[in-house]
């Protein structure tokens, strides 16, 4: 889920206990394992707290915190500290909200999430749409302009 302030990025969730201290899995963890280091520092629900325990368990971080913290409360860092990106690659949560067209206009929806598959990430519309992001689907990604371009004939015509 996107954060409800533009300036912060989730990179997890408070998931299910891990053992009697405090720790917990991390949900939806971000793919740079820096981010749960011991030492690391995030914001949950606005104040900072600290990694003081980090292993993984099952492929998943398994982390505690130098506080208390409620199961399902998103762990943010600010947005300026990501790392820039390659041209033409994109933030997940950048694309979340766009709106997707059909190649000649036609309007197909919002992007809802996107979601990470086996092959390629899917963007889910708001339409209840499903499209592959890949060059062969994804013609443009505009992002001042908050527009995705899809190519014709992924969706059926109306």
């Amino acid at each position: 889920m996107p954060s409800k302030d533009p300036q912060l990025v989730s990179i997890g969730r408070v998931g299910k206990p891990h053992g009697l201290k405090g720790a917990f899995f991390v949900e939806r963890a971000s793919e740079d394992p820096d981010r749960f280091i011991v030492g690391a520092t995030m914001l949950v629900n606005g104040a900072t707290a600290t990694v003081v325990e980090s292993k993984h368990s099952g492929g998943r971080p398994v982390i505690r915190l130098d506080c208390e913290v409620e199961r399902g409360a998103e762990l943010e860092i600010p947005r300026s500290q990501l790392p820039p990106l390659p041209e033409d690659t994109y933030y997940a949560f950048e694309l979340v909200g766009l709106e997707v067209v059909e190649e000649g206009g036609r309007k197909l929806g919002r992007v809802k999430d996107v979601v990470p598959g086996v092959a390629n990430d899917v963007l889910e519309l708001d339409s209840g749409l499903a499209l592959p992001l890949v060059e062969d689907c994804i013609s443009l990604v505009d992002l001042a302009a908050a527009r995705i371009v899809a190519h014709s004939g992924f969706v059926e015509p109306n």
